[in-house]
């Protein structure tokens, strides 16, 4: 099933994806938010409530919102597939591959949706594209074991962790070049896991203006996904709609020779096997 959130007449509202339509189901049950579905016991119910729904609206008409507009956490790993860790030390950076997952936390008023801007910021000119495979978290818990891990799973999107690159090497701490507004590109939809059982082996493709600068699969992350949620929950409570980007593979634009930043005008394409494709045009802060 795919589930995406998004405005129906200004309106902010969730649903599901039928064909070529979607139907409306903030309109129609008690649950506010997709955030607030994945978390009540309806979760578990959703083909029987889908069920007998016809499309209240067309897809091509949907203005899309980030699939989990306001979510507590945004987990983001840090050189999680060993070809962009070694992309970045061949650049020059000091970095070693560490015994835990290197993390960063992304706040949700950075989040865009499918098909809307990017906003390259007035005072940088250095905007980088990392596409992403996204978790989101279906079952909170704390210290969640790497064994039971999966089962805390809601199901699958795409992430573009869009990157500020001269703010990310201001300090050690990379975040400030992570949290600008309008540079985290989330969407179209998630896949629920029942659709999607295993997604170790994905194919994850980045075009920049049609040409491809990403080409990888999930299965070269440094840290696999169950790690992933294992480690974020030793240190928080993870609770529903919460996000793990799980990280991007090499072909970044700051280590090209010579560099490839966004520009205005650009169209950044991010395509997930099985799941589909985060599209974003480039503008720049001072034209909104």
């Amino acid at each position: 099933m795919r589930l995406l959130s998004f405005l129906n007449k200004g309106k902010e509202t969730w649903g599901v994806v039928l064909g070529d339509g979607v139907v409306d189901l903030g309109s129609k049950l008690s649950h506010a938010t997709l955030q607030d579905f994945i978390a009540s016991p309806d979760f578990e119910k959703r083909d029987g409530i889908v069920a007998g729904h016809a499309p209240d609206l067309k897809l091509a008409d949907v203005k899309y919102l980030p699939v989990i507009p306001r979510p507590e956490k945004i987990v983001c790993a840090v050189r999680n597939y060993l070809d962009h860790h070694n992309e970045a030390v061949a650049f020059g950076m000091q970095r070693e591959i560490t015994a835990f997952p290197p993390i960063f936390l992304r706040v949700w008023r950075s989040q865009v949706g499918h098909d809307a801007p990017v906003v390259r910021p007035k005072v940088s000119t250095h905007l980088d594209w990392e596409g992403e495979l996204a978790v989101i978290i279906g079952k909170g818990g704390r210290h969640i074991s790497e064994a039971d891990a999966m089962n805390h799973v809601a199901g699958y999107s795409i992430y573009n962790d869009v990157s500020v690159r001269d703010y990310q090497r201001h300090a050690q701490q990379i975040a400030a070049g992570k949290n600008f507004v309008g540079t985290g590109p989330f969407g179209p939809w998630m896949v629920t896991t029942d659709e999607l059982p295993d997604p170790t082996k994905l194919k994850l493709e980045t075009r920049v203006n049609g040409n491809v600068v990403q080409k990888s699969d999930t299965s070269f992350l440094i840290f696999s996904i169950p790690r992933l949620i294992n480690y974020a929950s030793e240190i928080f409570d993870l609770v529903p709609g919460d996000v793990i980007a799980t990280g991007t593979p090499a072909g970044v634009g700051f280590t090209r020779k010579p560099p490839m930043f966004l520009v205005p005008g650009d169209v950044v394409e991010v395509e997930v096997e099985k799941i589909g494709v985060l599209r974003n045009p480039v503008i720049d802060e001072a034209a909104q």
